[in-house]
């Protein structure tokens, strides 16, 4: 096999969702697979829907998910420019040739003459294509129409019968009518290519091995493989991607949430399980393992494992993937992650403290946004919560005093809070010598000291808030109750 070589080629219309991504992914992980190269090419010929950062989204989405390129646009490349607005010339050197070649002509229809023809179509109940018009004009009506300086288009010359067959490597051999294929245009008036006149030469220029996209474009292909073959060219290997569709079964899109990576990123997703999740979302190793690290995937990923039906979009199995990938992170990668998410909730907290905090969060939280709402009591002056939660379950009042007054002797009696196997061993013989459950004694506590029924474990939450402020806090809630 000669060198791999496959590109992303987004539009810069903002930031990429999860779909497109996981195709990007793909090809990112075949390249790295096989030590190949990863091309990140622009496709912003029209520009009519381009948005002034799509780009930089598009990058940093990249970057994020770790889906570093060979070539591109920044870094550059032996087959630049990465922008097909700056390849315009090249196009048009192409489409030339196809017109010497007769596998393409000029179309000077207006947009009022399409538009009536479509009317007219849909009245007779055909379907809507280009009736080849202009591809009827004898030369003297071609020279007619280009000394009145019409405007004009370029329109692929779809060969009238037989068929055009794919070997897709997902889908094995599709093959389509050419009956059933438009003559599409190639080269606007404008002198903008179309994505299928773009796609293929920068392909070919750019020595592109493999194309693996979604499975909308199939029925785009005979166009392209119709072009490789007038050009002369061999067409690269095809793969077509099964679409990601959500929990619902139709089409992935923002109705379900959040598609961009961005976005989940600020979440609190890591880069590890959604690149992990999206490798699964159409494709599968052997159909039971689900975890793996990039460097794993980037080892195991082969094209014959992916799945040609299309694959749903399930966000509590991200959950479950993400909390996965958070438990088996060391604890100095997990400090590192943590600390946006708590300076972003306003809380000042240094990395040492974090580092105490991994142990007691680990367990229970599926995503980083969690932890600051899970731990933020500990780095509060004062908390704020109802009195009455201050009563235990099923606990009068007076019980629930005498559980606070037991803690406050109990922990009073200590130099440090530092021992958590000390502190739970003797509030625990407190709650005993009360008669009272450990959930009633410590369900109590928990309020006094966090203002929340749910907390990470107490002795350890009590060492990092340190004796001064714990102390307070039960003295508060004794006044309270």
């Amino acid at each position: 096999m000669s060198v791999v070589r496959v590109r992303y080629a987004p539009s810069p219309t903002g930031a990429p969702h999860i779909g497109n991504l996981r195709t990007a992914l793909f090809n990112w992980l075949w390249a790295r697979h096989n030590g190949g190269k990863f091309i990140l090419r622009v496709e912003d010929t029209d520009q009519a829907r381009e948005v002034d950062n799509g780009l930089e989204l598009i990058m940093e989405s990249l970057r994020f998910l770790g889906m570093n390129w060979d070539e591109g646009p920044d870094i550059g490349g032996e087959y630049g420019p990465y922008h097909q607005s700056e390849r315009l010339a090249v196009y048009k050197k192409y489409a030339d040739e196809l017109i010497d070649k007769g596998a393409a002509y000029y179309c000077y229809c207006t947009q009022e003459e399409l538009t009536q023809m479509r009317k007219e179509q849909e009245a007779r109940g055909e379907p809507t294509r280009y009736d080849r018009r202009c591809r009827k004009l004898t030369a003297q009506e071609r020279a007619d129409r280009q000394a009145k300086g019409l405007p004009r288009v370029v329109r692929l010359a779809v060969p009238l019968e037989g068929s055009t067959t794919l070997p897709d490597f997902v889908h094995g051999d599709i093959t389509i009518p050419n009956a059933d294929v438009d003559d599409q245009v190639l080269m606007k008036s404008d002198g903008f290519p179309t994505y299928h006149m773009a796609v293929v030469v920068d392909d070919h220029l750019m020595g592109i091995t493999h194309v693996m996209r979604g499975d909308e474009w199939i029925s785009s292909f005979p166009k392209h493989i119709l072009l490789y073959n007038a050009f002369g060219w061999t067409p690269p290997q095809f793969g077509h991607m099964p679409v990601v569709l959500g929990p619902d079964k139709k089409k992935l899109s923002k109705r379900h949430g959040a598609t961009s990576v961005l976005q989940f990123r600020d979440e609190g997703y890591l880069v590890e399980a959604l690149v992990n999740f999206m490798a699964l979302l159409g494709w599968a190793y052997d159909g039971e393992r689900e975890l793996f690290s990039p460097d794993e995937l980037i080892e195991v990923f082969t094209l014959d494992h992916i799945h040609s039906s299309p694959a749903v979009f399930d966000r509590a199995k991200l959950d479950w993937m993400n909390a996965q990938h958070l438990r088996s992170m060391d604890a100095q990668a997990l400090t590192e992650r943590l600390h946006p998410f708590l300076t972003r909730a306003g809380l000042t907290v240094d990395a040492e403290t974090i580092r105490e905090l991994v142990p007691l969060v680990r367990e229970r939280i599926k995503r980083l946004d969690e932890i600051a709402p899970l731990v933020d009591f500990m780095f509060q002056d004062e908390i704020e919560y109802d009195p009455k939660l201050l009563v235990g379950n099923k606990m009068t009042a007076a019980q629930s005093l005498d559980a606070l007054r037991a803690a406050d002797e109990v922990l009073g009696t200590l130099d440090s809070l530092d021992d958590e196997a000390k502190i739970e061993h003797d509030l625990r013989a407190a709650a005993e010598k009360l008669g009272l459950k450990p959930a009633q004694f410590f369900g109590v506590l928990r309020i006094a000291l966090t203002g929340k029924s749910v907390t990470p474990p107490l002795a350890g939450a009590m060492k990092i808030m340190g004796k001064p402020k714990t102390m307070q806090r039960i003295a508060r809630a004794l006044e309270m109750l």
